[in-house]
Formats: structure tokens, sequence, C-alpha cells
């Protein structure tokens, strides 16, 4: 199994390219399935989830073709048909894979009239019940019936009639399997108290591209009047603004300058506002957001939250940031109940952090030394290695599988601005 090695104390300087949103791409690729006509997106990051999502859209009967056998600095282009599904099972064995494979639930059901996927995997970073995705289609019409851990939705008649979705709290995924179900019904579908996330716009974005009707596009309720079908459409992933933040927290960590290229500053403002509290110069530039950290970093009090709150994905980015912050920080995790794993494993780095509940309090330290450390999560390996490279010595971290699942060629970027850090093998 491999491991990422890096040698700590470089400063970061340069430019990193941003590659596409791995959020957005996961919600745009089940899109696919809405029409019998070529889905062509572009700006796809090369990403483990990604490859897994195509298999599993391979399983339907859908046809992929990705286009060069190398990125560039702005991603691949995969085109995808789905002239004829010859499947609406969406087994175990790939989605237990992958969380956002519940994403074909929505447009399996709202095209064809019935789906039947397996409940899903992913990280373990606490429960995250597919409870809303199926209120939402029941209030749109369907019929559920969850058995052998498999969810099969029905549509009367096969075809959803569509209706009213008031969502108890906030959810991104349920909100889209919703608007994917809605663009294909009989009839109008109001969604209310909508996720609001930038990748949520992204996804309505291409759907009005392929000719669905969607009124209020990036706010709290949507309206959305079903189309008798959909056509294809050639569209750009935006920008992964997790991955933005992620290399802000490493320049800063190491008290560098770095331009992230291509990052859009408006899908990240808490992010960015965030680290100007933390004393990072953060400008806009035509091109780039420039981030850099010459004077130290003072502590914060951050809460996670919905969009337009801060992001629950940069919690542990943050928190790796703060453990070289002066003095006493204190982030509250309210999204996931269980995403506070990378803690003892920056304790192994000397990180001085208390859990207390759903609040975490970092307290600053002078000297962090590198250590072997286990990834366990996507965005907790990622702040084991914005660790690493403020450290004293080697880290090895261990179990990045995880990273690749998100972060697309993060040892190639690292080393483009001056990170000493190597992926190595067993043998």
């Amino acid at each position: 199994m491999d491991r990422i090695l890096i040698r700590g104390g470089n400063r970061l300087s340069g430019r990193i390219a941003i590659s596409g949103a791995k959020n957005a791409a996961l919600t745009l690729l089940p899109c696919a399935l809405l029409t019998d006509e070529p889905l062509t997106l572009r700006n796809l990051p090369r990403l483990a989830d990604v490859d897994s999502f195509g298999h599993l859209l391979n399983q339907f009967g859908v046809s992929t073709m990705v286009e060069g056998a190398r990125p560039s600095d702005f991603g691949r282009v995969m085109t995808m048909r789905a002239a004829r599904l010859t499947s609406t099972v969406a087994p175990y064995d790939i989605v237990r894979k992958m969380r956002a494979s519940i994403l074909v639930l929505g447009p399996l059901v709202g095209r064809m009239g019935e789906a039947t996927v397996s409940l899903p995997g992913g990280c373990a970073i606490g429960n995250r019940p597919v409870d809303l995705h199926l209120k939402a289609l029941e209030s749109m019409g369907a019929e559920i019936e969850v058995t052998a851990g498999y969810v099969k939705a029905t549509a009367p008649g096969g075809r959803l009639p569509g209706g009213r979705v008031n969502f108890p709290i906030v959810s991104v995924g349920a909100t889209e399997n919703a608007v994917m179900a809605a663009v294909l019904a009989k009839g109008p579908t109001r969604i209310e108290n909508a996720a609001r996330e930038p990748e949520i716009v992204d996804l309505c974005n291409l759907l009005v591209a392929m000719g669905a009707a969607i009124d209020g596009i990036g706010t709290e309720t949507l309206e959305i009047e079903g189309r008798d079908a959909l056509h294809g459409a050639t569209y750009r992933v935006m920008p992964d603004r997790i991955e933005a933040g992620s290399y802000a927290c490493a320049a800063a960590i190491t008290g560098g300058s770095v331009d992230l290229v291509g990052a859009a500053a408006g899908d990240m403002l808490a992010t960015l506002d965030a680290l100007r509290e933390a004393g990072v110069t953060v400008e806009e530039r035509p091109d780039a957001i420039h981030v850099e950290a010459s004077n130290g970093l003072s502590p914060l009090t951050l809460s996670t939250a919905p969009y337009p709150g801060f992001a629950t994905d940069m919690q542990a980015q943050f928190m790796a940031m703060l453990c070289k912050a002066d003095g006493a920080s204190v982030l509250t995790e309210t999204i996931f109940e269980n995403r506070y794993m990378h803690v003892p494993e920056l304790a192994r780095m000397g990180a001085d952090i208390q859990v207390r509940g759903r609040a975490a309090v970092v307290r600053g330290v002078d000297r962090m030394v590198g250590a072997p450390v286990m990834a366990t999560d996507l965005r907790a390996s990622m702040s084991l290695i914005i660790a690493g490279l403020a450290a004293e010595g080697e880290t090895q971290v261990n179990r990045v599988y995880h990273l690749d699942r998100g972060y697309e060629r993060l040892e190639e970027k690292l080393q483009g601005v001056g990170a000493d850090i190597e992926r190595v093998g067993d043998g």
C-alpha cells in the first residue's frame, strides 16, 4: 500500500492549478442518465471517485469516453451517452466504495420510473442517513421500499407526478437527488429549504443547459417545471473550492506565498474570510487567488455550517493550520458528529488539541515533529499533509487511498511549489 513521505520545513511558493471540483463532478456525472443524447463534461478531475462513478454508469449501459491519456492542468474531458439504459440496479460492490453513488437514485426513477440502489458507503465520518433523499422522492410521488440493504424507488405509472419537498434540515445530497428527479416529472416541483452550495448551482446550471426549467437557482427555494425529455450538452465543471482552501492552509502553515490558479473566490468566501481573520493575506487576481502568510497566524473561533457558512469539508485543514497559530482556537463541528478522527494523529505530531463534545480547542505550539500517521477519511488525510509540511523531520502518511479520492496529483502540485514530498510503495 502506498505511503506519502513529507520532510517538513520548506516554505511553499509558486502557483498551483486548481482542479475541477470533486463534489460537483460527482453531482454532474449522474445527469448523463437523464437524456439519451451525449453529455460532455470538461475540467473533470482525475480522481478515484470519478473513475468509480464512471464504472457505475457503465453498469447501467452508459458509454463513457475520456479524451487524452493524461490530464492537463485544467482537467479531463469525458463524454457519456445513455442512449439505452440496460439496468436500473446499482449493486453493492460498486456503491459501497463511494457514498455519492446514491445520486443515481433520482435520475433513474425520474427517467425510467424505477431504481434499485444499494445503501452507500464512503468515509466513516459519522451517521449520514439517506432518509431525506427517500422522503423527498416520496413527496414527489415515488413509492419507496428498503429491504436487504437496497433502496427500491418506483414511480406509479412510470413517471413521477412532482410535488412539494420541504427539507427539515439542509441536505446537499438530498437536494441534488430531488432536483434531478424533478426535471423529468410530469408536473411542477417546489423544493423548500434547499441547499445552496455552489455545487448545487453548478448542477442546476448544467440541467438548464440540458433543457430543464428551474427557477430560484442559488436560493433556498427551487421551482422546477418537469420536462418530457432533456437533451445533451457540453459543460465545464466548476473549480474545487475545497482543494483551493486546502492548499491555502498548506501555504499559510509554512509561511508561504501561493497563487491558486483558476480558483473562484465567490464560491469560498467563508474560507477566505477565515484565512484573513487568521492573519493570512488574501488577494483576488485576474486568474488566481493569492494567499500569503508572512507574519504568523492568529487563533480563530469557527463553527461549521451549511453554505454560505464555513464548510465542514474545511474543518480538518484549518485545525492543522491552527496548530501553529499564536494562541488558542475553538472549532465547533455542527454537520457530522464523528469528524475529529484526525485529532489523535495530529497529537502524535505534537499538536495540543482537546475535544469537548462537538468542540475542539486547538492551542498553537511552537514546534511540530514528523511521525508515522494514519489517514481516516478524505479531509483528515489532507490535514495530516498540511501538518507534515510544517513539522520537523519526516512525516509518513499511511492509507493515502483516501487522498486519491479527492485530491488530483497532490504530490506533483506540492512539489511544484517547493514541498519535499513523495509517494512510495511497499516494494
